[in-house]
């Protein structure tokens, strides 16, 4: 917020930890350790001199920084160490959260004071444009590809009321996505659907097929909207056609792995979770099939519900499916025709697009960073981890996924139940999977903090500061044999594996 002062040469820029953020003791001790209070004044004067701008932004950057936090991100935060950014996700809510401000700042200050308002905001407009430049992959068009029915569909799409500024082409190593037509700076609407032609739940709540679903026992909305799917992407006068004629026969998601590729994934994680995952929608299938084809042949025909049918459902579902808040206050899962073809990033382009605005009645897609007119436009499927992008979607995210993390259980007996005090702030802990931190140094070796305080704790309790006293030491070396232990074990679970394939 802006508050101006009693003299027309200043005015001052508060940033303030809300007491309402569920890690609010956390980021307030972190924001002291970096010097910082968690309601920080940043007075801005108009006769500053030309280094004002630089000090300003490196006050501004590191609160909003850790304000935007996550709580993985936090856990892996060091307080004592120096860093540029937490990941791009957090770096991109930092600036835009900046830039906010500065606009809500500007709609309510005195004449004098906007120019240098002005001025901060094209600065940290500018970092957004370098941060998005060095972080871009930039993908390579294939011209070879017909694009007939993604066409047929765009233009289907506008005459149901959407506005958009991005085409469908294909990118090398991506398949389909969705390119900026022209330049699009930040603020920019990109992609613009109504609610008419979004498909949730409202759609089946008059058909014949909600009257016999409803009465199913413990059956979710989304697995109503799944089965209508199965059943209208073979209806030739579905309003939907031209959607679901550019659905891929196949999706090629972790779902339908064959079996050479599940036996190259024993012992891993992702095998843990695809099996899981397939075992969930066996059990899925059976309790519903082919009981409702027996009782209702006609609303369910056979033909159209098989296991392969139903699982293709399930992959559409969850790879192309998004979170909306709809005016009513109601989160639903939808299908957003266009949308779909929107690509993820770990630097997206657009980062908030869940939430129907009241006034135009429309799901609005707009850009957390610029992307210039021929690039690929990209969102953010979530903070997921590879795993999840390969068994629900189908892909691997270019880059370091921050998100790659190993859980870790304890037993929590482990624990000296006669100290007075909680270990650890964390319920639970982890490792990256994919990189570490730059602190390598004694008591740090790379790894997050609270997780080497929980099993510092475990095994001496009194031992509370790392110091290189005779006791930490001694302390020190038996975290270390644990943590061996921990990773001997992983890599045990692996077996003989090739590490260059």
């Amino acid at each position: 917020m802006l508050e101006v002062m009693d003299t027309d040469e200043e005015c001052s820029i508060v940033l303030q930890l809300s007491e309402n953020d569920p890690f609010f003791d956390e980021k307030k001790k972190l924001l002291r350790c970096k010097g910082f209070s968690p309601k920080e004044r940043i007075y801005l004067r108009c006769s500053s001199g030309p280094r004002w701008m630089n000090d300003t932004v490196k006050i501004l950057l590191p609160i909003a920084r850790i304000i935007q936090l996550n709580e993985l991100e936090l856990y892996f935060a060091e307080d004592d160490a120096s860093v540029e950014f937490y990941s791009s996700r957090n770096e991109l809510e930092a600036l835009n959260s900046i830039v906010l401000l500065i606009d809500k700042s500007l709609s309510s200050c005195q004449h004098s004071h906007t120019n240098i308002l002005q001025v901060l905001r094209q600065t940290i407009l500018d970092l957004i444009s370098d941060f998005g430049d060095q972080n871009n992959l930039k993908g390579v068009l294939e011209k070879y590809h017909s694009c007939e029915k993604e066409e047929h569909l765009i233009k289907w799409g506008k005459s149901h009321g959407v506005k958009t500024q991005l085409k469908i082409a294909y990118v090398e190593g991506a398949g389909r996505g969705m390119i900026a037509e022209k330049d699009l700076k930040v603020g920019d609407i990109a992609l613009e659907i109504p609610v008419s032609i979004i498909i949730s739940e409202e759609l089946v709540l008059e058909t014949d097929m909600y009257r016999v679903l409803k009465e199913v026992d413990g059956i979710s909305s989304e697995t109503i909207l799944l089965l209508w799917s199965m059943k209208e992407k073979y209806n030739c006068d579905s309003k939907f056609k031209s959607y679901f004629d550019t659905l891929p026969e196949k999706f090629n998601t972790g779902l339908s792995f064959g079996i050479e590729a599940i036996t190259m994934l024993d012992g891993t994680l992702l095998f843990e979770e695809i099996m899981q995952a397939r075992q969930h929608l066996h059990a899925q299938y059976d309790e519903l099939f082919p009981a409702l084809c027996n009782g209702f042949p006609d609303i369910f025909p056979p033909e159209l519900y098989t296991w392969e049918k139903f699982l293709w459902a399930c992959e559409l579902w969850y790879s192309n499916s998004m979170k909306i808040m709809f005016s009513d206050g109601e989160l639903r899962t939808c299908l957003i025709p266009l949308a779909g073809f929107l690509n993820h990033s770990l630097c997206p382009h657009i980062m908030h697009y869940g939430k129907v605005d009241p006034s135009t009645n429309s799901l609005k897609f707009c850009l957390s960073r610029p992307c210039r007119s021929g690039e690929e436009c990209c969102l953010s499927y979530g903070n997921f981890s590879s795993s999840h992008f390969i068994t629900f979607y189908g892909f691997l995210s270019q880059g370091d996924n921050p998100y790659d993390v190993i859980p870790l259980d304890f037993d929590s007996s482990y624990i000296d139940s006669n100290e007075d005090k909680p270990v650890s702030n964390w319920a639970t802990h982890m490792v990256r999977g994919t990189w570490l931190s730059n602190n390598h140094s004694v008591f740090y070796y790379g790894l997050p903090s609270p997780l080497l305080n929980h099993l510092r704790r475990s095994r001496s309790p009194v031992l509370q500061t790392n110091t290189v006293l005779q006791g930490n030491l001694e302390n020190e070396l038996e975290v270390l044999g644990d943590l061996k232990d921990i990773f001997d074990d992983m890599m045990d679970n692996m077996g003989d594996i090739n590490l260059d394939d």
